[in-house]
């Protein structure tokens, strides 16, 4: 079967032939046997991949297509769409982690034989993984498992009483109550170890599971800690599990696509592939997802700590499953039992990757994720977990507040309807074990909206409000407000002396634009306050910055938790700071007089005005200059070069999702160019910044010394009238074709004499920059000072 299914649009087919649009454009015209369309509309047709591809190695113009670049068209033009694509891909990425041998076995038949014996060996793979239904006779006794059920008249039902489970031959009257292990059948609740299971709530029915699903047993599981007792919980699970097996039709267009992602996992291992395709997919569609930083995901699983089971209970693509550290191997060693990971999400494509992406991870991890409306349809009504971690949806009425109101969660009050924050903060809550931490990013509304004053009020009193943490603006999306850390604890015991733990790290980061929060300082400063408070019960003081303070301070009419309104002033506006502050814009202005440029001189007879030009892909294609594109992956802890930090003047300051692709490394005397925006920069890398990883949407010109200098280069890569005739133009965005940029054909010492004009214009530029920043630390704290009484007006 060839993969003439897979289409791909004229962008696609620039990507894959390294060219512009515009280039495409010009072969449809100019060559009667360039393929036709086969699909999309008549401004945006789409093509035959397998024909393009074809096509452009007859033409000379493609020796092989990229294997990534192949195999992320095949995703992208998926007749069932990437979302579809990426789950097909993972679960064979998984058998392929889990059993490299059974997949080179599958790969050798036809394409159709290939797609009918998939799903029987696929659900070897997913059914332990993801705990559905097993091939051992499930015990029925409840006392051999050490499952509580409760009495009838409460509405637990008896095991017997579960309908339509399919069983295998041989199974018949086996029990579909769930194993300790996390057996798991659609409609029925996902039970942890040792945790009771729940009573059915009324409409949640027990029909037989979807396509593909099949209840085969997985080996039993031993845990060490005892049974948890739960009661029944309000709200049983309708939701669906979110990962079944795909059955042959299902699988069948995507084949090909299987096919190259098993190349690709033999080039790079099973989940960095996985990882480099769910990496493209979320930048691909930025405006579809509310993706978490990955740098606040690590903060909120270091104040949760380690833990061995862990609930998202909005996970979306499982940032934040994956950032709660593991234990210390001390108790690794102790106890080798499984972690145990639950996630459920109302959309089942995000739900489906995410348990792919977790399981991936490794093998010593129990996964269960389930797609539905955590609020109204709670697939793990009876957990207790360690650890609750969540980046709920802000500002949602439709949130089920008439039909939830009478639901056991609601232990410290009934959210009103535009308080959907607090219900899942109460959601959390009733998911924790005692003494369990739940970690929540919210709105700073809140912190202090009058109609969840009472709910406040009583998370205060009974000590399950621990912290209330403003980060800085930028930090999450929404990006134009400063959001939240809420810090919980399941109560376990009254606090002797309550008090919270107010904290603004809005001031301890400095940032440029939304590539350039200092991360590194955020969590020096949230961490360094919450770690001895968590400690103690109480903290140190920082005026500005944090405060531990008592709870009955708190409990007024508002119940506003809002850190600033608390906190503090910091001394800001001292004498001392200020002088300081003021020595160095006077240093700095002065440096800039130093560095203003003479008066412009114009061509002098023996130069001409105008050079013969060449352009960048010129210099390319002759070894004059090596040019690079910006990945999609690299390794989590180096810095990346952004395009807000080449447009800003600043250090390295962005981070790419972690992958072993190999990343582009940047050098001294590199030049590096922004292609979105339409502004004209170039940027000569500096001995500071060498060795930080290119970020996206940033183009690498690495020139031959022995042919060109670096600061020329840069320079007339600024020109305004060289970056306009080198742009194309969208609705909404310029991009620019770095390849159609031109240089003077100019002798290597005139280069240099040119080069030097261009470095001491970009000094000027910085000196110019740096006053700026300190001019305004200056303006700003002198008003704070003369309003906080710190600095005396005369």
């Amino acid at each position: 079967m060839q993969d003439n299914a897979t289409e791909v649009t004229a962008a696609g087919i620039a990507r894959l032939a390294g060219v512009g649009r515009a280039a495409v454009s010009n072969w449809r015209r100019r060559h009667a046997d360039f393929p036709k369309p086969v699909g999309g509309t008549e401004t945006s047709p789409a093509f035959a991949l397998a024909e393009v591809e074809s096509w452009l190695r007859r033409q000379g113009k493609l020796a092989e297509v990229p294997l990534r670049e192949r195999v992320w068209q095949q995703l992208v033009g998926h007749p069932e769409g990437p979302a579809t694509a990426l789950v097909h891909a993972g679960c064979v990425l998984l058998l392929i982690h889990d059993r490299p041998t059974v997949w080179l076995e599958l790969g050798a038949v036809s394409d159709e034989r290939l797609a009918a014996r998939l799903p029987g060996t696929l659900e070897q793979v997913i059914a332990p993984r993801f705990g559905v239904a097993g091939r051992r006779r499930v015990h029925t006794s409840p006392a051999a498992r050490g499952v509580h059920t409760a009495p009838a008249a409460q509405g637990v039902h008896s095991p017997t009483d579960v309908r339509g489970v399919h069983t295998l031959p041989g199974e018949r009257g086996a029990s579909a109550v769930n194993e300790p292990g996390g057996v798991n059948i659609q409609g029925a609740v996902n039970t942890p170890p040792g945790v009771h299971a729940a009573a059915p709530a009324a409409g949640v029915h027990t029909s037989p599971p979807a396509s593909g699903v099949h209840t085969t047993p997985a080996p039993p599981r031993v845990h060490s800690e005892p049974p948890v007792h739960s009661g029944s919980v309000a709200g049983t699970s309708a939701a669906a599990p979110a990962v079944h097996t795909p059955t042959g039709p299902e699988l069948l267009p995507s084949v090909p696509l299987l096919r190259g992602v098993a190349e690709l996992a033999a080039e790079m291992g099973a989940r960095q592939a996985y990882e480099f395709l769910v990496g493209r997919h979320l930048d691909a569609n930025p405006r579809q997802y509310t993706l978490t930083p990955a740098e606040l995901a690590a903060l909120m699983g270091d104040l949760a700590g380690p833990a061995r089971t862990v609930l998202d209970p909005a996970c979306g693509t499982g940032a934040l499953l994956r950032a709660v550290p593991a234990r210390g191997a001390r108790e690794v060693e102790r106890d080798d039992s499984e972690r145990e990971l639950y996630g459920q999400d109302s959309a089942p494509e995000l739900a489906a990757l995410t348990a792919l992406r977790l399981a991936l991870q490794g093998r010593n991890v129990v996964v269960r994720t389930a797609a539905g409306d955590t609020l109204r349809a709670d697939a793990y009504p009876g957990l207790r977990a360690d650890v609750v971690l969540c980046h709920p949806p802000f500002n949602e009425r439709n949130w089920g507040h008439d039909e939830l109101a009478y639901d056991a969660r609601w232990e410290y009050g009934f959210p009103a309807r535009n308080e959907s924050e607090l219900a899942w903060v109460q959601h959390a809550l009733a998911r924790l074990r005692d003494g369990g931490t739940a970690v929540l990013l919210m709105p700073p509304a809140a912190a202090s909206r009058r109609s969840g004053r009472r709910i406040r009020a009583d998370l205060l009193r009974r000590g399950a409000l621990r912290a209330v943490i403003a980060l800085p603006v930028g930090a999450a999306p929404p990006y134009n407000i400063p959001l939240h850390l809420w810090v919980l604890r399941r109560p376990d015991k009254a606090p002797a002396q309550p008090e919270v733990l107010l904290a603004d790290t809005g001031t301890v980061a400095e940032h440029s634009g939304r590539g350039g929060l200092d991360w590194e300082a955020v969590r020096t400063a949230v961490l360094g306050a919450w770690r001895p408070f968590e400690r103690a019960g109480t903290a140190v003081e920082q005026p500005g910055v944090a405060r531990s303070v008592p709870v009955i301070e708190l409990l007024d009419d508002d119940v506003d938790l809002a850190p600033a309104r608390h906190l503090p002033l910091a001394t800001a506006g001292d004498g001392e700071h200020l002088s300081d502050v003021r020595e160095r814009l006077g240093e700095t202005l002065r440096l800039t007089v130093d560095l203003t440029p003479p008066a412009p001189a114009g061509p002098t007879e023996e130069q001409p005005g105008r050079w013969p030009l060449i352009t960048i892909g010129e210099l390319a294609r002759g070894g004059a200059l090596v040019m690079r594109t910006g990945g999609n992956g690299g390794h989590a802890r180096v810095p990346v070069l952004t395009d807000q930090d080449v447009l800003a003047g600043t250090a390295p300051s962005g981070t790419l999702p972690e992958s072993d692709e190999a990343a582009v490394r940047v050098a001294a005397g590199d030049v590096v160019v922004p292609i979105l925006g339409g502004g004209s920069v170039a940027r000569v890398v500096d001995d500071a910044t060498a060795g930080a990883v290119l970020g996206r949407s940033l183009v690498l010109l690495r020139p031959d010394p022995a042919a060109l200098d670096p600061w020329f280069l840069a320079g007339f890569l600024r020109g305004t009238a060289n970056n306009r005739q080198a742009s194309s133009y969208a609705s909404t965005a310029t991009r620019l074709d770095v390849r159609r940029l031109q240089l003077p054909r100019l002798p290597l010492d005139e280069q240099r004499r040119y080069g030097a004009r261009f470095r001491a214009l970009a000094e000027f530029e910085e000196a110019l920059r740096r006053a700026s920043r300190l001019g305004g630390q200056l303006v700003r704290g002198m008003y704070d000072g003369l309003t906080d009484g710190t600095v005396a007006p005369d």
